[in-house]
């Protein structure tokens, strides 16, 4: 499974928590449903089976780490309250900093990219120029950012 197709069930796993107030768990096995038979948001993971370990890993690591993301993204905002943000906007955004931030996997650089592309797809035609100008500002940081939290 492609890391791209994890991201994205992530994302729609993070919302589906926001939405219906489900547990990691839940919301990320209903979107692996969704995918395998729905397939509405026409992911390409070339009928492979999904596993469901990291796409697990990402969300739990971002919804338990919900509250500092939150915070740090705050300063990065500028003029925007956490609250006023598009929930797919919020959703990826939060993905984008657990991962660069929390995780030593995937280059920084391509977790903007990822998270660019996400935003663009799922989001409105401004999201990923937002998006964009958020991760911009705090990719120029990370290494600070890094040292500045720690995992709940």
């Amino acid at each position: 499974m492609k890391r791209r197709v994890a991201r994205e069930i992530a994302v729609q796993s993070l919302y589906q928590i926001q939405m219906n107030e489900a547990t990691p768990q839940e919301a990320v096995q209903i979107a692996i449903h969704e995918a395998e038979n729905d397939n509405e948001t026409e992911l390409n993971f070339s009928g492979d089976k999904i596993d469901p370990l990291y796409i697990i890993e990402l969300v739990e690591g971002t919804y338990s780490n919900k509250v500092r993301i939150d915070e740090l993204l705050e300063e990065y905002l500028k003029g925007w309250a956490m609250d006023r943000l598009s929930r797919i906007d919020r959703e990826v955004l939060r993905l984008a900093v657990y991962e660069m931030l929390y995780r030593d996997d995937v280059p920084p650089k391509v977790v903007v990219n990822e998270a660019i592309d996400l935003a663009k797809h799922y989001g409105t035609e401004e999201s990923g120029k937002f998006v964009n100008g958020v991760l911009g500002k705090m990719i120029k940081e990370v290494e600070d950012l890094k040292g500045k939290v720690t995992p709940s």
